[in-house]
């Protein structure tokens, strides 16, 4: 086995790198892996520079909480040092602010656009940007002690990182809602139950099954791994029509590609 190489580009991110892994790991459990925009900015610059032969992205985290979410520093006066001051651009316009949360969407909208599938390891709390961070992902193994919540609206907010698509094609609409709305935690047999995360297991099994689904990702030949993630998220806004267009046309390269790789053209 090689030797990861890792490196952090951010004090709240570590990044692994493993052959056709890669793990993006939140890694200040002091904090229970709170939220800053210099995150989200790292974030999104990790994934806009993958390697070409990553195959699998792991979000995860250290400690007893996946992330519990912005840290609220970042909601009083002045902010947090060598973070935006949120409050300020708000004071502005409703256009600074938006302006302000488009770079930070990208940290989390990114996941879903790369070439890689993305799968979350998710524990303990996953609050607000957290749960966002999770929703991300393309795939969520959780442990049993999950907890997910979007605490947004109960601070006079709504979800803005990237999260509410992702909620709603996981759960529908309006049990959506009423987790956003109510603000109150999801456990794991919900979050399986409702299709939020595709297994639950005890906390101390969660690297291991979270091992198991990524070498079961990798015993798919790449180029039909590839083709697969845009095909099927094609697939949540197209027509039928369009869609079968789309699996000929996937089909048509794949094919082609192993026509040519065993000297048929």
């Amino acid at each position: 086995m090689s030797t990861p190489q890792t490196s952090q580009p951010h004090p709240a991110i570590r990044v692994d790198h493993e052959g056709p892994v890669v793990r993006v790991t939140l890694c200040n459990p002091g904090q229970l892996n709170a939220q800053v925009p210099s995150m989200w900015l790292a974030l999104a610059e990790i994934a806009h520079f993958l390697a070409e032969e990553v195959r699998v992205v792991v979000l995860a985290a250290e400690g007893r909480s996946f992330s519990a979410g912005l840290n609220r520093g970042m909601l009083v006066p002045g902010g947090m040092p060598g973070e935006p001051d949120l409050l300020a651009a708000a004071a502005r316009s409703p256009e600074a602010m938006t302006a302000l949360i488009g770079p930070f969407q990208e940290g989390f909208a990114v996941w879903r656009r790369v070439a890689p599938v993305v799968v979350a390891a998710v524990q303990g709390h996953a609050i607000g940007a957290g749960f966002q961070l999770a929703l991300a992902a393309d795939l969520r193994i959780v442990a049993d002690d999950v907890q997910f919540a979007m605490r947004e609206v109960s601070l006079g907010m709504i979800p803005d990182l990237a999260g509410t698509g992702p909620l709603v094609e996981a759960v529908g609409y309006s049990r959506a809602l009423e987790i956003c709305a109510t603000g109150r935690f999801v456990g794991a047999d919900e979050a399986v139950q409702t299709g939020l995360a595709s297994l639950a297991v005890p906390t101390t099994e969660l690297a291991g099954a979270t091992s198991d689904l990524v070498q079961a990702l990798l015993a798919a030949p790449a180029p039909a791994l590839r083709a697969l993630k845009p095909l099927l998220h094609q697939a949540l806004t197209s027509t039928a029509d369009e869609q079968i267009h789309h699996e000929r046309v996937a089909q048509g390269h794949l094919l082609h590609g192993m026509a040519r790789a065993v000297g048929l053209s």
